[in-house]
C-alpha cells in the first residue's frame, strides 16, 4: 500500500517503522527537518517537509495515487483539514485521523462523514489508553489484557511466580489442574526471549506467559501461574489531564478513586465534573501530599501526567510509601524497558496502545483487531475467515493442517457466541474470528495473506 503519514512524532514515527518493515510505500510529512532526517536515515521511507494540510505538500508526498492518509500530528485541526483536502482534491480512498479533544469526538457521528468532514476512522489516543488501564485494574496481577470478539475472548500476560501451581510443571498438566476450563498458552517470554509453547514445555518462575481464554475463565487460569491478588478497591490517579479525567470518570462508580492534580483551576474543574471522586490539589511528587491522600492504603497508584520524569518519580515515591501496585504512563520508549518490573509494576506506552488501533485499519485481509504486545516486539491479530476450501487457505482446514508462518500460533476461534480454544482438530469455518499470536511481527504480511480470499478458475 502507498500510505502518507502526517506527523513524525512518537506515534507517527513508530507507525512508519511498523509499516515500512512490512514493505509498504511510506511517506512521512512533518515540519521538523531534524526528525524527518532521523527517520529517513533509519527507515526505507520518503519524507516531505511542510504543513500536512496544505494541498501542495500533500501533492508533493504523492497524494494523487495514495491508498491511505493517516493524520497523527499533535493538532486535531491540522489532522481534520488534511483529511478534507485529501478527499476533496485527491479522492484518497482511506483517511484516518487522530482526534484528541472530546469537543470533537463527542459529536463524531454528525461531524465525521462524507457530507461533513470526510474522515473514515477516528483514533482517540486518550480513550485507547484509558480503556487499556481500565482492563489492567479489572484484572489484578496482569501485565497486559486485550479483548477480542467484542470482549468474549481475552489475551492476558502474567508473570509466573514461585509457588504458582503450574510453575515447575509441564503445560499439558494445565488441563489436569483445570478440567472444566479451556485455555491455550500462546507464547512464553523467558529472560526476554520468546518460546513457542509445547505440551512438554515447563513453566519457570519469572516467565512472562501469554494465554488466551474466554473472559469468564481468565481469573481461574491466572491462579495457576501466580498467587491471585485481591480485587482492587482504592485507586489514586496522579494527573487530572485528559487521560486521568477519563479514567476517573470511567471507574469512579466501582472503585474508591482519588485524583491528585497540581493546577488549582483544573482541580476545581475536576471537582465539579467528578461527583464520585475525591479531587485533591497538590504535587504527586510531594511526599506529604501522597501521605495526605492515604498512599499507604492504596491498591493502585496511576501516574498519568504528561511529564515522564514526574510520572516515574511519583511512582517510585508512591511505591516506597506503601502503594500496592503502581502503573506509570511513559511516552519515551527508551524509558519503558528501564523501569518496568522493578519498583514500577507496569509501564504504559501510549504510542504502542495507539499503534494497535491504527494497524487494524491498515492490515490486508479482513483483520478487525491488532494489538502491539511487549512494547512492539510481538503482535496479536483477530482475522475473519472468508471463502471456502477452494478459495481460502484456512477455511475447511483443521488447525494442524494450516501452514502457519514460523513463530505464529492460533489461540482461539470465535464462532458466533461460541468460543473455541484452538486445538489441532478444530476446523475453521467461514466467518470464524481467528485469534493469532505472532512472536515475530515481521511475519504479519504472511498472516494477512492466509486470510485473503483467492480465485479458483475451472
Amino acid at each position: 500500500m502507498k500510505i502518507i503519514i502526517l506527523g513524525a512524532g512518537q506515534v507517527g514515527g513508530t507507525l512508519a517503522e511498523n509499516l515500512a518493515n512490512e514493505r509498504n510505500d511510506i511517506t512521512v510529512i512533518d515540519t521538523d527537518d531534524e526528525r524527518l532526517r532521523e527517520l529517513g536515515d533509519r527507515l526505507d521511507i520518503g519524507t516531505v517537509r511542510g504543513m500536512g494540510c496544505y494541498p501542495a505538500v500533500l501533492k508533493n508526498a504523492g497524494a494523487e495515487d495514495a491508498d491511505m492518509l493517516i493524520a497523527v500530528t499533535n493538532s486535531d485541526e491540522v489532522n481534520m483539514i488534511a483529511c478534507q483536502v485529501a478527499y476533496s482534491l485527491f479522492r484518497t480512498p482511506s483517511k484516518i485521523a487522530r482526534i484528541r479533544t472530546a469537543h470533537y469526538t463527542s459529536r463524531s457521528e454528525k461531524l465525521f462523514n462524507e457530507n461533513a468532514l470526510p474522515i473514515d476512522v477516528i483514533i482517540s489516543p486518550e480513550q485507547v489508553v484509558t480503556d487499556y488501564i481500565k482492563r489492567l485494574i479489572e484484572h489484578p496481577g496482569a501485565l497486559q489484557v486485550v479483548n477480542f470478539a467484542g470482549g468474549r475472548v481475552q489475551l492476558v500476560a502474567v508473570r509466573a511466580y514461585y509457588g504458582g501451581p503450574l510453575v515447575g510443571n509441564e503445560l499439558r498438566e494445565l488441563r489436569t489442574h483445570m478440567p472444566n476450563v479451556d485455555t491455550r498458552v500462546a507464547a512464553i517470554f523467558r529472560r526476554g526471549r520468546p518460546i513457542i509453547p509445547e505440551g512438554n514445555t515447563v513453566i519457570e518462575a519469572d516467565d512472562e506467559v501469554f494465554f488466551i481464554a474466554a473472559k469468564n475463565d481468565i481469573r481461574a487460569v491466572m491462579s495457576e501461574l501466580r498467587r491471585l491478588e485481591h480485587n482492587y478497591k482504592r485507586i489514586i490517579i496522579a494527573g487530572g489531564g485528559n487521560i486521568g479525567y477519563r479514567l476517573a470518570k470511567t471507574i469512579q462508580h466501582r472503585y474508591n478513586v482519588k485524583v491528585l492534580e497540581r493546577m488549582p483551576k483544573r482541580a476545581e474543574w475536576l471537582g465539579e465534573k467528578l461527583h464520585q471522586t475525591v479531587v485533591l490539589q497538590g504535587l504527586a511528587t510531594d511526599r506529604d501530599e501522597l501521605l495526605k491522600a492515604n498512599i499507604e492504603n492504596t491498591d493502585v497508584f496511576c501516574a498519568l501526567t504528561n511529564d515522564d520524569e514526574a510520572n516515574i518519580m511519583a511512582s517510585l515515591l508512591a511505591k516506597r510509601l506503601g502503594a500496592r501496585k503502581v502503573m506509570t504512563l511513559i511516552s519515551n520508549p527508551a524509558y519503558v524497558d528501564l523501569v518496568q518490573g522493578h519498583d514500577i509494576d507496569i509501564a504504559i506506552s501510549p504510542q504502542q496502545s495507539t499503534i494497535g488501533s491504527l494497524l487494524s485499519h491498515v492490515r490486508r485481509g479482513d483483520v478487525v483487531n491488532v494489538y502491539s504486545l511487549r512494547r512492539g516486539a510481538a503482535e496479536a491479530i483477530e482475522a475473519i475467515a472468508h471463502g471456502d476450501a477452494k478459495s481460502s487457505k484456512v477455511v475447511g482446514r483443521a488447525i494442524d493442517e494450516i501452514d502457519l508462518p514460523e513463530g505464529t500460533t492460533i489461540g482461539a476461534v470465535v464462532r458466533g457466541e461460541k468460543v473455541l480454544i484452538a486445538h489441532d482438530h478444530v476446523v475453521i469455518e467461514p466467518d470464524d474470528h481467528v485469534i493469532l499470536f505472532l512472536i515475530d511481527k515481521r511475519r504479519t504480511r504472511d498472516v494477512e495473506k492466509l486470510f485473503q480470499v483467492g480465485f479458483t478458475f475451472f
